[in-house]
């Protein structure tokens, strides 16, 4: 038994508590946040209004408190977003506070962007150190689609943060066992699900598991604080949930995005199930790529969050074998579990996911990807006497130079020499790596894997800094040339003349989307018949290519003249000026100004007006709000003036069975039409033409 004993390896201990701040580690994180602020902020406003259906509803709940608690498309209150509020509330305060345009809107992503550096920073510093925590900042700063959508008006920025959040108070608890980071954890979680419902809940499994795995208290104990901290996540999330089914249906905004005006069914179904499987009812399709286990290195999606996932998932493994033989409650490893875990189940669920999938969903990935980059790389780099770690940071860094070399080479006009650089220079590194060398050998050899890593990464942001986006998909980085979904509106602003008017209720101007007949309503994607395509579309999300549209180029880029911050609604996606005057006038005597099939359309007039305008059937059309019947009385009571034509909203089949329908062939049957600049207007208090149906 003694021999047995003496022959057992002896356990890793726990890793010690890293020092405080030296000068240089001050230093490197003060760039590090001033330069990510520096880079987020600048160009910020060449992106307009960015996306003009979340644009439209942070104007509103700058003007209404209503508004701002339900997160409605206009101040005049008729139908809402298609998701939780809490996501528009920043931006809201921040256009109340210093009033309502492109900068105002924008700045608290960018905020948002630094505050998720600073706290995965602080997370994997804790237990890694200082060059550790550095790394993972600098990597989360420098991805692609992290730089596209910490600079959009889409929910993606206050959803990471908090995903952050919740992981940084995880691995606080892991530390020292405190009920109040389970419970500060839960309630961050909770809050998310504001923010963007359900995909929240990507970073719980690993978070539980973890916890009750490494947890230090007693395993009863521990079962208990989960449940607290699940409690906590219901009361963040359930005081607004509460609140909102039960006030009265008939003086608060239609729930967009719903089919019975219910804030629970939004949550399981549309936002729910219709995402994970196109079984669920939901349009299907993942925009530019299928589901499988290579979507996410897709020539729509690797440039997005891909270069390092390969790097990852190795680093991930050897990280926690290097911890393996530690003690349970190691951080080390409880905190490369906690982030390599939120990156698996993120990474499965969307590759496999059937409903609907869109490429910036990756962002939620970044957070993850990062830091298992900077805790399992330092992790590892430590251990790198031995043979065997030498032999997997090679691969590690060659399968990485491989990975920049395709992304790089889907964009054969962008930086074309910077492959080769990179696949010299991972060549080199590859080698060195291999072999025991003198520090300052080791350094330089590290160096240059950085630079292979985050070559092509950095190159991608830059365009992206670079380069406006508007409009409902968008994507970083260069063309790919991939032909996938990539970018609804085209100018700044995000008009919506670029939504099309086909069926569907996409838009006013013919032929710019070509959507099948019954496109149904999202805020973040663009749904209609299984298959369908719209015409015109690069993959890369800032304007459609060579159709002649302003704000298009041949190469599907973003072109500098698309049109002022604030423009839509007409032809070619612009209101002109005679368009915003008719709406403006005498404005003030109505509850809108005006009313349109889709909030796409009808935000693009609201944003030029600065008036409420109706979204009739919510973003694509389809929402059963408002009925016809509800439509007549409200023309009844001269509470809307115009009412402008383009679209005919619904459901997918729903063909002309849809609300929007309806009431666009009613007031065509009982109103005269009137063209101003192009855009088919009717005067709702005109004597009827034949009389009320």
């Amino acid at each position: 038994m003694t021999t047995l004993m003496a022959r057992r390896p002896a356990p890793v201990p726990e890793a010690a508590p890293t020092r405080r701040n030296t000068a240089w580690e001050g230093i490197g994180l003060a760039v590090l946040l001033v330069g990510t602020a520096a880079a987020y902020f600048w160009n910020l406003t060449a992106n307009g209004f960015a996306n003009s259906f979340y644009a439209a509803a942070v104007q509103s709940g700058a003007k209404s408190w209503e508004a701002f608690f339900f997160g409605s498309s206009d101040w005049s209150n008729a139908i809402t977003v298609d998701k939780t509020p809490a996501a528009l509330w920043p931006m809201e305060l921040s256009a109340r506070l210093f009033g309502f345009d492109s900068w105002s809107m924008l700045a608290p992503q960018v905020l948002m962007a630094v505050a998720s550096v600073a706290l995965l920073w602080a997370t994997v510093r804790r237990s890694f150190g200082a060059a550790a925590g550095l790394l993972s900042g600098l990597v989360l700063a420098v991805t692609p689609v992290a730089a596209l959508m910490f600079r959009f008006n889409n929910p993606d920025a206050l959803l990471v943060l908090l995903m952050v959040a919740a992981v940084w108070a995880m691995a606080r608890a892991v530390e020292d066992g405190r009920w109040r980071w389970l419970v500060l954890c839960g309630a961050f979680v909770g809050f998310g699900f504001l923010a963007k419902q359900l995909q929240v809940m990507l970073v719980l499994p690993a978070s539980a598991l973890v916890y009750l795995f490494a947890g230090p208290p007693r395993l009863g104990r521990r079962i208990g604080q989960l449940f607290a901290a699940a409690a906590a996540m219901v009361v963040a999330a359930g005081w607004w949930i509460l609140v909102a089914q039960l006030w009265p249906p008939d003086s608060r905004p239609y729930f967009g995005g719903s089919e019975h005006n219910s804030i629970i069914e939004l949550t399981l179904g549309y936002n729910g199930l219709d995402r994970l499987s196109s079984a669920g009812g939901g349009p299907g399709g993942g925009f530019g790529s299928d589901a499988g286990i290579t979507r996410l290195f897709g020539a729509s999606i690797g440039g997005q969050i891909g270069w390092l996932i390969p790097a990852a998932l190795i680093l991930l493994v050897a990280g926690t074998v290097v911890r393996g033989r530690a003690v349970r409650t190691d951080r080390q490893r409880a905190t490369l579990l906690l982030f390599g875990g939120w990156g698996l189940v993120t990474g499965v669920v969307f590759s496999f996911m059937t409903g609907t999938f869109h490429q910036y969903y990756t962002v939620a990935l970044a957070p993850a990807v990062a830091a298992v980059i900077g805790a399992g790389g330092v992790a590892v780099w430590r251990e790198r006497d031995r043979l065997w770690v030498r032999l997997v940071l090679a691969v590690t860094v060659a399968l990485t130079a491989a990975t920049s070399w395709v992304f790089l080479g889907r964009s054969a006009e962008f930086v074309p020499w910077l492959r080769w650089v990179v696949l010299v220079a991972g060549a080199i590194a590859t080698v060195a790596v291999l072999f025991p060398a003198p520090r300052k050998v080791s350094m330089v050899a590290a160096l240059t894997a950085l630079f292979v890593g985050l070559a092509g990464p950095v190159a991608y942001t830059v365009d992206t800094l670079a380069t406006p986006h508007t409009g409902s998909i968008v994507l970083a980085g260069p063309s790919t040339g991939s032909g996938g979904f990539g970018g609804m509106g085209g100018g700044p602003g995000g008009a919506p003349g670029d939504m099309g008017s086909a069926p569907g209720g996409m838009g006013t101007a013919p032929g710019d989307m070509d959507a099948a007949p019954g496109a149904s309503g999202d805020g973040d994607a663009i749904s209609g018949e299984p298959g369908a395509a719209p015409s015109g579309i690069g993959d890369n999300g800032r304007a459609d290519s060579a159709d002649g549209r302003p704000g298009g180029r041949a190469d599907g880029q973003q072109g500098a003249d698309a049109g002022a911050p604030g423009q839509g609604g007409g032809p070619g996606g612009e209101s002109s000026a005679a368009v915003t005057a008719l709406l403006q006038q005498d404005a003030g005597s109505y509850t809108w100004a005006a009313a349109a099939v889709s909030s796409m359309n009808a935000a693009g007039y609201q944003l030029a007006g600065d008036v409420p305008v109706m979204s009739i059937g919510g973003f694509g059309g389809g929402d059963p709000s408002p009925t016809l019947e509800q439509f007549q009385q409200y023309v009844a009571d001269d509470a809307i003036h115009y009412f402008i034509a383009g679209g005919h909203g619904g459901g997918p089949g729903s063909g002309t069975e849809s609300e929007a329908s309806k009431i666009s062939q009613w007031v065509q049957d009982n109103f005269t039409a009137t063209e101003v600049d192009g855009v088919t207007v009717y005067d709702l208090t005109g004597e009827p033409v034949t009389g009320p149906a």
